[in-house]
């Protein structure tokens, strides 16, 4: 396969810069505030379907807390918080089920932080209680796990091999130590295959393999070797990340990252990995067409709800959305783990912080759940979910359709290369004024 199309340096006119942040959800976490009083659970779940779910537990402990990382977790907990917070996270099952009654997801993702960092036992111990009491048995319905090279052990690995989840994947960031140990992440190559020949020996149906580009000592040489050797265990999915330095975090006020270089390493990963046969599926994901399985095929991300379980984990229904609060520094973060683990069952049956969702904030998150990623945004669902027409509604889909980000393919407005490349430049033009207000006065602890 042919690599893409060459891009013009330039960014096109009307954009912020390339790399602004990593817009994943909208509206972002930042413009998250604590309700003007508790939302019960069966208030904001009344209505959603709750046979469509995607179920997310958070598991918020690492080994490390990595340079770059600003996601919600704390390294080397010490047993206690561990236990208390799994117990915890016990309670709150308990209480969603109450409120919510019977749901059954179609999804199933443990995500982190590193959730193999508490080891075979409490993670059979959760599966089994999602299993009895969510309806969500990783062997019955298409699950993913988070994994890092340290906590890939031969044990839990084949636990989980064991419980059918179907995707496994495992952050490396690079294969050359000195980059890593500049990204704040120091690890031995020797580890790294260690880990992957250990999930390669059992069956998994999607290995995906994390890499990070853009360290101030990586070079087109260095990436494309670390890109080669993650090949070497023919991932069905590789992702690939753009380095940043976010307040708060390790690498701030010690590193910079220069934009176009990052630009100049995506479109050496971008390039390698289509001429190796992968697919582009979006600005960070790379599928192998034939390893690729059925996964998100019943679940519509714009469309269906998202039950998140644990502090940090957001859900989304069509009234509201809400999480816990979110802290970066390692104080702020033990001190919401602690009020979380205090909660008894009761304090769980209700929603304390979030944002509610207004039929204009809907159609903004539908369009970028859409328009970022190679299946496009289905112009004629759109119209027929709000009724109205996606341009009419938001008039920016021209402007970005002007920049030559998009273009239609019938019905379907799909990103071009170019949109793909600019993908972390588009999100910021579609916030509304009061996101964008609440965002600018957002304090993170």
């Amino acid at each position: 396969m042919s690599p893409a199309p060459s891009i013009v340096r330039a960014v096109p006119a009307g954009l912020g810069p390339l790399y602004q942040d990593y817009a994943y959800g909208y509206p972002h976490k930042n413009a998250y505030r604590s309700f003007a009083a508790p939302q019960p659970l069966r208030d904001i779940w009344a209505g959603e379907r709750m046979d469509r779910l995607f179920l997310y537990l958070h598991i918020p402990f690492c080994e490390m807390r990595c340079g770059f990382c600003n996601l919600f977790t704390t390294a080397n907990p010490d047993e206690d918080r561990v236990e208390n917070y799994l117990a915890a996270l016990a309670r709150q099952i308990e209480a969603v089920r109450d409120e919510l009654g019977t749901v059954r997801p179609v999804q199933l993702a443990i995500g982190g932080g590193t959730p193999t960092l508490v080891g075979p036992a409490p993670l059979e111990a959760l599966f089994e209680r999602i299993a009895t009491r969510l309806n969500a048995d990783p062997r019955r319905l298409p699950s993913g796990i988070e994994t890092s090279p340290k906590t890939a052990t031969p044990e839990t690995i084949a636990l989980l091999s064991q419980w059918g989840f179907e995707r496994i994947s495992i952050g490396v960031q690079s294969f050359i130590e000195a980059e890593t140990r500049a990204m704040g992440r120091p690890q031995e190559p020797a580890m790294l295959a260690a880990a992957l020949d250990t999930i390669r020996a059992h069956r998994f149906g999607r290995l995906n393999i994390d890499l990070i580009y853009g360290a101030e000592n990586q070079t087109a040489a260095s990436w494309r070797h670390s890109l080669h050797r993650a090949l070497e265990w023919a991932p069905e999915e590789i992702f690939l990340y753009p380095l940043y330095v976010r307040p708060r975090t390790g690498l701030d006020r010690r590193s910079q990252v220069e934009d176009e270089h990052r630009r100049a390493l995506y479109r050496v990963g971008r390039d390698l990995l289509l001429d190796a046969g992968y697919e582009q599926v979006s600005m960070r994901a790379f599928h192998r067409p034939a390893g690729v399985g059925t996964s998100g095929n019943e679940f519509s991300c714009q469309e269906d709800g998202v039950l998140g379980l644990g502090t940090g984990a957001r859900s989304y229904t069509s009234r509201a959305h809400y999480a816990t609060r979110y802290a970066v520094t390692r104080r702020g973060v033990l001190d919401i783990l602690d009020d979380f683990a205090a909660c008894d069952t009761d304090a769980f049956r209700f929603a304390y912080h979030g944002i509610e969702m207004s039929v204009g904030e809907a159609m903004r998150r539908y369009v970028l759940k859409s328009i970022l990623r190679r299946d496009g945004l289905d112009t004629a669902r759109f119209e027929q979910v709000f009724g109205v027409a996606p341009g009419v509604a938001l008039p920016g889909l021209d402007r970005i359709g002007e920049m030559g980000l998009i273009e239609a393919h019938g019905t379907l407005l799909r990103p071009t290369p170019a949109g793909l490349e600019h993908s972390d430049a588009i999100p910021p033009l579609f916030y509304s004024d009061a996101v964008r207000a609440r965002m600018r006065t957002t304090t993170v602890t």
